[in-house]
């Protein structure tokens, strides 16, 4: 059983609902312990005060928000824990919307809810009605040193939970100066392009795949642990495409050929 990372209500109207949020995905990335490349063994890394020359405790550290290089406002733990919004210990629901709304580049981090004691059968009640509206609600929470904007929807059996980005996190893709060079798709190249991707379209299907770079790195731990020697590797060079017609064309045949090979 996981751990809730939050409890709290969530609210819709007079509706209450006792709640709590669970982390919904998992990081698989590899980690690596940093090593002293000379001896091997594991770095340790302090909190080291330059100004009293020594190491310092957990008890002893405040947070301070940068006014000058050297110069910060101090703010303590306990002042930070009086910040009592309301939405610390309930989710606000503000409004409920089509889920093709929200354009998925706000998307977040993502929760499932579960319900308290007592709050079953509400629960259930928002997770059928929205299934039914095929709407998705909106919302505020504060955890981990931030109110969020949300966006909860069914999900199988129960309701999901997706942080969203506020506006001013999102970064302006005109800020690319790159896109200013693109020119106009000629028609006989956006014909083939088309013709390409109705080809290679298929439903979206997570199971079939895997992450390669990791089973890349096992794999590669496995030798080092076997005292397998290992080679040194080319990287590979990128080369953008020149002759677009023909590189389409040839796609195009392949996939073609791919679907007409009888089954292995």
């Amino acid at each position: 059983m996981p751990k809730a990372i939050w409890t709290g209500s969530l609210t819709f109207g007079l509706v209450n609902i006792p709640i709590k949020a669970y982390p919904a995905i998992k990081d698989r990335t590899i980690s690596f312990k940093t090593l002293h490349s000379e001896c091997h063994a594991p770095l340790q890394y302090k909190r080291w005060c330059p100004k009293c020359e020594r190491e310092v405790n957990w008890n002893e550290v405040d947070k301070g928000y940068p006014i000058t290089k050297d110069k910060f406002i101090v703010l303590t733990n306990k002042e930070l824990e009086s910040l009592q919004l309301k939405t610390t210990k309930s989710i606000e629901i503000q409004k409920f919307t089509d889920l093709a709304s929200i354009d998925s580049i706000y998307f977040n981090d993502h929760y499932y809810l579960a319900p308290g004691e007592g709050g079953e059968r509400a629960y259930a009640l928002l997770r059928d009605v929205l299934s039914l509206l095929n709407k998705v609600a909106l919302g505020k929470v504060t955890f981990r040193n931030k109110e969020h904007m949300v966006a909860i929807r069914p999900y199988q059996k129960g309701l999901v939970m997706t942080t969203l980005h506020y506006p001013d996190e999102v970064i302006a893709i005109d800020r690319l100066e790159e896109l200013g060079r693109l020119e106009a798709s000629r028609e006989q190249e956006l014909q083939l392009a088309k013709m390409l991707i109705e080809r290679m379209e298929g439903d979206f299907k997570p199971e079939e795949n895997i992450d390669n770079y990791r089973s890349a790195v096992m794999n590669l731990i496995k030798q080092k642990a076997e005292g397998v020697e290992i080679a040194a590797v080319k990287p590979v060079e990128v080369r953008a495409t020149v002759d677009l017609m023909k590189a389409l064309e040839e796609s195009v045949l392949a996939i073609k050929k791919e679907k007409q090979a009888p089954p292995v």
